[in-house]
């Protein structure tokens, strides 16, 4: 079950192994889309989108460990994104005591995860919606030493730094504008997204996400292990790429027509953040898409 908390519609889950932290729009009698936020973003990410499906959908975004309000991994070792898998697993789960969703959608990260996922698992997920991800990442596995040697340097400077205390600033804005330079995202939607991975003290702000998630992972899959993975991908999946976005998704599209037995896929205006800054066209291509897969599956 999830856990109501203020604000409003905050909840939280306590799975197993982790807490995950979320919100939550529309009413708890419509049919629930469960939506996964991009790498270092988090669920106030998808607020625009939900402001737009919420009267016809309940739309339920978490935030991964270590971004917005959910704990972080315990320990000090690295990250990997396999442990988003056993995440989602367990949070899949938890839900379907309730109300399981309808669709997944996962937007980057929570793309990349989802369709992972449902590679594996089809049977879990009745349909899924990708914003701009197709699969995991990969690269040749000549370079797993380069990897492994520079994910382990990054981690020891890291462990020699956490005890430190986290730089504290005025207000926001100075994140607000590393975002914008960094990402070339509007101003309000930067706002939107480092608001929810700051935290408040008496003398200013601080970032609160988990300073692990900038550095790499000692080992990443080759496209041999990427291709048998997805190859027969059963999931009834709809692929969302903006004509602004990243020109990855392109290069993979031919390979993603074969991978995904059941594909659907629509190009829009915007950028890697199309659900935010085109969030109306988004939904709409959405909403038509889970309208005409219930209409076929009458």
């Amino acid at each position: 079950m999830w856990q109501s908390c203020a604000p409003e519609n905050e909840v939280e889950f306590q799975l197993p192994h982790i807490r995950l932290s979320g919100r939550l729009w529309g009413a708890p009698d419509k049919p629930l889309i469960l939506a996964l936020h991009g790498w270092l973003d988090n669920a106030n990410s998808f607020e625009p989108l939900a402001e737009e499906l919420s009267s016809e959908y309940q739309v339920l975004a978490i935030d991964w460990p270590g971004h917005g309000g959910s704990e972080h991994r315990p320990g000090a070792y690295p990250l990997h994104w396999v442990d988003y898998l056993y995440d989602l697993e367990l949070l899949v789960d938890r839900l379907s005591h309730r109300q399981s969703p309808v669709a997944i959608v996962g937007h980057s990260l929570g793309g990349i995860v989802a369709s992972a996922y449902t590679a594996a698992f089809p049977e879990r997920v009745g349909k899924l919606v990708l914003i701009e991800a197709i699969s995991p990442l990969f690269e040749e596995a000549s370079r797993n030493n380069q990897r492994l040697r520079h994910s382990f340097i990054s981690h020891g400077r890291f462990l020699m730094k956490r005890d430190e205390d986290p730089a504290v600033y005025d207000s926001i804005e100075v994140a607000v504008k590393a975002r914008m330079r960094l990402t070339g995202l509007d101003e309000n939607w930067c706002r939107l997204l480092v608001d929810r991975n700051m935290q408040k003290h008496d003398i200013g702000v601080s970032w609160r996400s988990d300073p692990r998630l900038k550095l790499d992972s000692p080992i990443r899959l080759t496209f041999e292990q990427v291709d048998a993975l997805m190859s027969g991908h059963s999931t009834n999946t709809l692929l969302i790429i903006a004509d602004r976005g990243y020109s990855q998704i392109n290069t993979l599209l031919p390979k993603a027509k074969s991978w995904f037995k059941r594909l659907s896929y629509v190009e829009l205006e915007g950028d890697h953040h199309l659900h935010m800054g085109n969030a109306v066209n988004t939904a709409k291509a959405i909403r038509d898409y889970l309208s005409e897969d219930v209409a076929d599956a009458d």
